[in-house]
C-alpha cells in the first residue's frame, strides 16, 4: 500500500507546489522508489478543457484523453511517469459525481452533505491505484484558507486519520518575504498559514519555504518552534536559474531526507542523481544558442505555452544549445509585415489554439518560413494554418480556410480545406460529434497512432514509421485536398492507420518544414527530448550558421 504525501500551499498562490512535488517525486525515484503524482483542484469547472488559456494556462492532455491542469505536465517531465485520467480531479467533477449518484438513488434517500458525501468521494479518488506504487504525492490546488478548498482539506485530514500511523505526511509550501528596509526574512506569514492549517486539523510535517536568500538559523529555529516542526524539516526553496536545478537544490536542502525521516524509513537508500546532473550541465553549459519565434494567440501569458517552452529547452539539451524563445503575437502580423520580426531568427513555431483571432498572422508566419527556408514547426492549429497557406499560395485554392472560422449565421467565406471532424474511430468504436455539441471533453482527445512515410523528416526524427501521439482538436485537414497539395509541394508524410486523417505535413525541397496535428510537446522530457523538437532545434542550429 502506498505512502501518501499531501502537498498544500499557503501565504500566496503560484509558489510552485506542482514543481516542488514533481522534484520530490524525481528525488524519491532516484532512491529507487516508484511514485505517482496527483492534482486536486478546488475550482468548480469539471476540468480545464473549456477554460481560457488566459485564465488557467495550458491544458495538459493525457494518453487516455483527460484534459488536466498544467501541473501534470511538470509531473510527467520530472518523473517520466505517464499521467492518467485518474491523476486529476476538480471540485466540479467531485460534485458532479455526487449529484449523479444522488439522482440514481445510490444514497438511499439520505440527505446529501459535504461531510460525508463530498469528502468520501474525494477519498475514493485518492485510493485509486494505491497498491501500484511506493509513494503517492497529492497536491491540493489553491491556498489554505480558500473557501472552495475546505472540502479537500477536510478529506485529506480524514484520509490520514483513517490510515495506519505513519502512512501519510503533510508538506506545506509557503513564502518567506524579504523586507529590504529591515534586511529580514519574515516568518510571520508562514506562522499564520500553518495556524490556519492546524485550525482545520492538519499539522504539517515539513515546511518548504520559498525565499530570496538562505534562511538564517534564527529564523529557521523560529519557524520550527512556532510551526511545531523539526528544524531539519524546514526546507529552503530558493529562486533558481532553471527549473531543472530543483531536484538537486531541494536534495541539497534536505527535502527527500526529511520526507523519508518523517515516514520513519531508515536507513534510507542512497540517491542516484546522475541523470539530473547531466540535464543541468546541458542546460547551464550549452555550446551555442538559437532563437526561436513562437507566433501564437496567447503570448501575453507564458503559462499558456508551458509544455511548449519546456520541449524547446529539451530540444536544446539534445543539441547542447540554449534555446531563446521569443513570444510574438500573431495578431500583429495581420497588421504589419512579419519580416522585421522574423528575420534573423533560426526557427519559427506556430502552436495550437482555438478561434479565428490571429490566424491570418499565423498564415503569414508560415508563408515567411516556407519562402525564406526557415525551419518551421506547426502544431495543431499551426499545421492547419500552414496547410491553408500552401492551399492559397501554392495550390491555387484562393479562398482556402477553415470551417471553424465560418459562422452558421453568415454566408460561407472559405473553401473548407479544414473541416469540423464529426466522426472518427476511438478504441475500435466510431465516435460521432456535431458542431452544436457541448464543448467540454468532446474533442478528439488522447493518444492515437500514425503511420509515417519512409524517408520523411518526421520518420528520420522518430527513427520509426509508427508512432503514437496525443491529440486535442475538433477540426481536421480534408484528405480530399491531398493530391492538389502534394502536386504543389506540400507532402502528407503522416496519416492515421486507416489513411483517412492527415497527421503530418512537410514542404518538399525545404530544409525543415513540418506541421503536426497532435501535440508532441506533451511527451517531451529533459532526459528524453521529444524527437521532433530535437530535430527542429537541430535544424535551427544549422540555420544559425547561415544567418
Amino acid at each position: 500500500m502506498a505512502r501518501y504525501i499531501f502537498i498544500t500551499g499557503g501565504v500566496v498562490s503560484s509558489l510552485g507546489k506542482g514543481l516542488a512535488g514533481a522534484a520530490l517525486g524525481a528525488l524519491l525515484q532516484a532512491r529507487g522508489y516508484t511514485v505517482r503524482l496527483r492534482k486536486l483542484d478546488p475550482y468548480l469547472n469539471v476540468d480545464p478543457g473549456t477554460m481560457s488559456p488566459f485564465e488557467h494556462g495550458e491544458v495538459f492532455v493525457t494518453d487516455d484523453g483527460a484534459e488536466t491542469d498544467l501541473d501534470l505536465g511538470h509531473y510527467e517531465r520530472f518523473t517520466g511517469v505517464a499521467a492518467r485520467r485518474t491523476d486529476s480531479i476538480s471540485a466540479g467533477r467531485i460534485y458532479s459525481n455526487v449529484l449523479e449518484k444522488e439522482r440514481r438513488g445510490d444514497y438511499l434517500g439520505k440527505t446529501i452533505q459535504v461531510i460525508p458525501h463530498v469528502t468520501n468521494e474525494i477519498k475514493d479518488f485518492l485510493r485509486i491505484g494505491e497498491d501500484e506504487v511506493d509513494f503517492m504525492l497529492c497536491e491540493i490546488g489553491g491556498t489554505v484558507g480558500d473557501i472552495e478548498g475546505l472540502p479537500f482539506f477536510e478529506a485529506i485530514r480524514q484520509f490520514a486519520q483513517e490510515r495506519p500511523r505513519g502512512a501519510c505526511i503533510f508538506m506545506h509550501l509557503t513564502l518567506l518575504p524579504f523586507i529590504k528596509t529591515s534586511g529580514e526574512l519574515k516568518t510571520k506569514p508562514t506562522q499564520h498559514s500553518v495556524k490556519e492549517l492546524r485550525s482545520i486539523g492538519i499539522a504539517p510535517d515539513i515546511l518548504v519555504c520559498r525565499a530570496e536568500m538562505a534562511i538564517p538559523p534564527k529564523e529557521r529555529e523560529k519557524l520550527a518552534l512556532f510551526c511545531n516542526v523539526r528544524a531539519e524539516s524546514v526546507i529552503e526553496a530558493l529562486d533558481l536559474p532553471s527549473i531543472y536545478a530543483a531536484p538537486l537544490a531541494l536534495h541539497d536542502a534536505g527535502l527527500d531526507g526529511a520526507v523519508l525521516d518523517a515516514f520513519g524509513i531508515s536507513p534510507a537508500p542512497r540517491p542516484d542523481l546522475s541523470r539530473w546532473r547531466s540535464v543541468l550541465e546541458a542546460v547551464e553549459k550549452p555550446d551555442g544558442e538559437v532563437r526561436i519565434a513562437i507566433v501564437g494567440k496567447y503570448t501575453q501569458l507564458g503559462d499558456a505555452y508551458k509544455s511548449l517552452a519546456e520541449a524547446l529547452t529539451h530540444g536544446g539539451v539534445a543539441n547542447r544549445v540554449r534555446v531563446r524563445a521569443e513570444l510574438l503575437d500573431s495578431e500583429v502580423f495581420e497588421r504589419e509585415d512579419p519580416a522585421p520580426y522574423l528575420e534573423g531568427l533560426h526557427g519559427i513555431l506556430v502552436p495550437g489554439g482555438f478561434g479565428e483571432r490571429g490566424t491570418e498572422g499565423m498564415i503569414r508566419a508560415a508563408q515567411f518560413a516556407r519562402e525564406r527556408k526557415v525551419p518551421y514547426l506547426g502544431i495543431c492549429l499551426g499545421l492547419q494554418m500552414a496547410v491553408v497557406e500552401a492551399a492559397r499560395n501554392l495550390a491555387g485554392v484562393n479562398s482556402a480556410g477553415s470551417q471553424e472560422f465560418d459562422h452558421e449565421a453568415a454566408a460561407a467565406r472559405f473553401e473548407h480545406v479544414i473541416y469540423h471532424m464529426s466522426e472518427w474511430v476511438e478504441n475500435g468504436e466510431t465516435v460521432r460529434r456535431k458542431a452544436t455539441d457541448a464543448k467540454g471533453g468532446t474533442m478528439r482527445l488522447g493518444a492515437y497512432d500514425a503511420v509515417l512515410t519512409e524517408g520523411s523528416h518526421a520518420a528520420q526524427a522518430y527513427g520509426t514509421t509508427r508512432i503514437s501521439e496525443r491529440h486535442r482538436h475538433r477540426y481536421e485537414v480534408d484528405i480530399a485536398y491531398r493530391e492538389r497539395l502534394e502536386a504543389a509541394g506540400l507532402v502528407f508524410s503522416g496519416l492515421s492507420p486507416d489513411g483517412a486523417l492527415p497527421e503530418i505535413v512537410e514542404v518538399r525541397d525545404h530544409p525543415w518544414f513540418v506541421g503536426v496535428q497532435f501535440h508532441p510537446e506533451l511527451k517531451s522530457k529533459p532526459f528524453e527530448p521529444h524527437p521532433l523538437f530535437a530535430s527542429f532545434i537541430g535544424a535551427a542550429v544549422e540555420q544559425s550558421r547561415l544567418v
